[in-house]
């Protein structure tokens, strides 16, 4: 009997201990798989993103950031001498599948983070400033007005010269002692060359406009530099030197632009008092937009030509009276160059 029981009592033990051994290896070796192919597939992606998909645009919208990541990814293989060394044992008894995808989506959505972070630092550096922007941002290289400590005021007329309005801009400023300063078109001081001599000989003083009245901004670098070398070479052979006023047509230029009038040592003037002159208003409108608008230290937009639809009879008519009560009021009229203690001249 109690061999009898001591032999069942074996067997019972044998059984038991060969059934427990292969229950927790195979397990051991599933998961150190298992993770080791999660940990290399997160390496994998991470090291085939490179900076070209920070570029993209326009930005995804966060429903599609995913879109900037690989389509596929290479499934890892794993050796079984990695395998050991990659995982910590855990105590959980059984890996539950769907906390293992959700380690896998996670892994695959971790680069879609920086992608929006730098792609939005991207559409930030390339967007356009403002003109107002630009004043700020380039303050001794464009300006809108001189200093506010002075009771001066500078009188500037546009898009001339021609031969229906600028003698007759030219006149009323003679007539009232006062000296401005003409922006002039490349194309109209080569076509009215007499016109120009005047305006130098008579005191005042000339600024670039540009040479076809383009709309600057859309024009590359290059071509907007034609703009401006074309007028000058034009002006310095009529008035002995090179204008260093630039005014863009419309008050518009765009910031690459701006850079380069800085870099070659040009100033851009524009303007905070705008007479609205261009509109063809009677002397009445014209007179009461500037008296309205005018402080110390302001620059004053009127037009002493234009298309061949515009009357700037209204501008002309209104110069003897502005001047008139500008002077009541305290103001002296100066040039451009004098307003702002900068050359005429590069």
């Amino acid at each position: 009997m109690t061999t009898k029981w001591v032999c069942s009592a074996a067997i019972v033990c044998l059984l038991a201990a060969g059934c427990g051994v292969p229950k927790s290896k195979p397990y051991q070796d599933q998961r150190s798989t298992q993770n080791a192919h999660v940990n290399e597939q997160e390496a994998t992606l991470e090291s085939s993103l490179d900076d070209s998909v920070f570029d993209f645009e326009p930005l995804p919208s966060p429903g599609n950031i995913e879109a900037l990541t690989p389509t596929t990814t290479p499934q890892a293989t794993v050796s079984p001498k990695s395998a050991p060394t990659a995982v910590t044992p855990s105590p959980s008894p059984r890996t539950n599948p769907k906390k293992a995808a959700h380690t896998e989506g996670s892994s695959s959505k971790k680069p879609s983070v920086p992608v929006q972070k730098n792609s939005g630092q991207v559409r930030i550096s390339q967007k356009k400033l403002t003109l107002s922007q630009l004043v700020v941002k380039y303050p001794d290289t464009f300006k809108l007005r001189g200093s506010s400590q002075e009771k001066k005021v500078a009188l500037t007329f546009d898009d001339g010269p021609d031969t229906r309005f600028t003698p007759k801009v030219l006149d009323a400023l003679k007539a009232n002692q006062v000296k401005a300063t003409f922006f002039v078109l490349g194309s109209q001081a080569s076509s009215h060359p007499d016109i120009v001599r005047r305006i130098v000989r008579e005191g005042h003083v000339i600024g670039n406009h540009s040479y076809s009245h383009a709309n600057l901004p859309k024009l590359s670098v290059d071509k907007f530099q034609n703009q401006i070398m074309n007028t000058e070479n034009v002006l310095q052979g009529l008035i002995g030197y090179a204008p260093r006023l630039i005014r863009p047509p419309y008050g518009a230029i765009n910031e690459e632009q701006v850079r380069w009038v800085a870099d070659h040592h040009y100033l851009i003037v524009n303007w905070n008092v705008d007479s609205l002159d261009w509109k063809s208003l009677n002397s009445e409108q014209v007179l009461n937009n500037i008296m309205q608008q005018t402080k110390p230290g302001s620059i004053i937009l009127q037009h002493s030509g234009g298309a061949e639809t515009q009357d700037l009879s209204g501008t002309v008519q209104a110069i003897g009276p502005l001047i008139t009560k500008l002077k009541a009021a305290g103001y002296t009229f100066v040039t451009v160059p004098e307003l702002l203690h900068v050359t005429k001249n590069k």
